[in-house]
């Protein structure tokens, strides 16, 4: 059986386009980068926040391919925690020519609609546009850009949109319908 899949790719082309969503009022939310590369949280992060909205496409890597991805310079994974538990990431990826794309981003099921996903995005775009700086080697940032889809959370396109970002690029393709086993085979079971 197939799905109807609409991907849209935004892009910001300047630090001013950002509109940056504050931190959620009475709740210990903190963004740390997670400094160390590591496939295996790198992993657990994909699974958790993906499993229930289709991501499926890093699923069939191998471990040394997760490495590759975690350990590429310039690389970064930033993790919200609400008291100590992470809730979600943002992963950005250095391109050529001073391009950063945020390749993932997104809460785990349980902390979405508490007003983390705002400020977390905020936070990653930020750290998208100051990348240069904890990476001396690499060209200051001049694009942040990032797709979503039609199976990404209800709220995905409207908090990129109330983040400042602009739609560039609209493609719509019949896809196969994938299975939706949850963060793990049997977890809506």
């Amino acid at each position: 059986m197939s799905i109807t899949l609409t991907t849209w790719s935004l892009e910001q082309t300047s630090p001013s386009d950002l509109r940056p969503s504050p931190a959620p009022e009475g709740q210990d939310v903190k963004v740390v980068r997670a400094e160390v590369p590591s496939a295996e949280f790198s992993r657990f992060l994909y699974t958790a926040v993906g499993g229930d909205i289709q991501w499926t496409d890093r699923l069939s890597l191998t471990y040394p391919q997760w490495r590759e991805i975690v350990e590429k310079p310039g690389a970064e994974i930033w993790v919200a925690y609400e008291k100590g538990t992470p809730a979600g990431y943002v992963e950005l990826d250095p391109q050529p020519d001073g391009v950063v794309e945020i390749v993932y981003f997104g809460l785990i099921p349980a902390f979405r609609g508490r007003r983390i996903g705002g400020h977390l995005l905020s936070y990653g775009v930020e750290r998208a546009w100051d990348l240069a700086e904890r990476w001396p080697d690499r060209e200051p940032t001049k694009r942040v850009w990032l797709h979503t889809c039609s199976l990404d959370g209800p709220h995905a396109m409207a908090n990129y949109e109330r983040r400042g970002f602009r739609l560039f690029d609209t493609k719509v393709e019949q896809v196969a319908e994938g299975e939706n086993p949850g963060p793990w085979p049997g977890a809506h079971g």
